[in-house]
């Protein structure tokens, strides 16, 4: 793996547990992780659906080479943690282009005169598989990327003692990853804006002596694919 980067990272290594089975480990300067033989091999995504609530990210990264389409691999990251991707993947893209220059386009169908319409969450999961063991998702509170000069790895970890460990894998071609990273940037300005709003409402109930509810409400949706 190469140009791994993970800004804030930290995991914590106490030391090696010999009763569960590993196939490597991935080191960083702030993060080392074991990678479970489960995990090593990856999967492939060939586009992500980034949601946001009041208390996590979901990113859906799109398996859309077959039909039906199905969900590869369902991440869900603390708030904290998307900030610090959003880092990681902009300065691997700087890295990447430093090394082999501009990332090529998605090439988009010759037929395709004007851009699809944006589907709302309900369209887009219709038409998706999505297993139910996949559904509750797989947790990580630490993320580190990497590249090649075709596709960049994500790998998301746990950061739990004794040993931090690679939850996920998933790679994306590079021509993806410009779009991803738009996707989530925007999904974190949103995520910012609803925030605010709520501090805003809850101080001006305070104010006036009405009880708040900060309930969760729909997520929010943006697709990079």
């Amino acid at each position: 793996m190469s140009d791994e980067s993970v800004p804030g990272a930290e995991g914590a290594d106490p030391g090696e547990r010999d009763d569960v089975p590993q196939s490597q480990e991935v080191q960083h300067q702030q993060l080392s992780a074991r990678v479970p033989d489960h995990v090593a091999q990856g999967v492939f995504s060939t586009g992500a659906v980034v949601l946001n609530g009041h208390h996590e990210f979901i990113l859906d990264f799109l398996l859309r080479m077959t039909r039906p389409h199905r969900v590869a691999a369902r991440i869900v990251l603390p708030p904290p943690v998307v900030p610090r991707m959003i880092s990681a993947v902009r300065e691997n893209l700087g890295n990447y282009e430093t090394r082999f220059g501009p990332v090529p386009p998605a090439p988009q169908p010759l037929d395709q005169l004007t851009p699809p319409t944006q589907p709302t969450p309900q369209e887009l999961y219709d038409d998706l598989r999505l297993e139910d063991e996949m559904i509750s998702g797989t947790y990580a509170n630490a993320v580190m990327v990497g590249h090649t000069g075709t596709e960049f790895s994500l790998d998301f970890i746990t950061t739990f003692f004794p040993r931090s460990s690679v939850a996920a894998r998933v790679y994306l071609a590079a021509p993806n990853v410009p779009r991803f990273l738009e996707s989530l940037a925007h999904s974190w300005d949103q995520y910012q804006r609803k925030v605010e709003a709520a501090r805003q409402q809850q101080q001006q109930q305070g104010e006036s002596g009405e009880p708040f509810e900060g309930g969760p409400d729909d997520p929010e949706m943006r697709t990079g694919d």
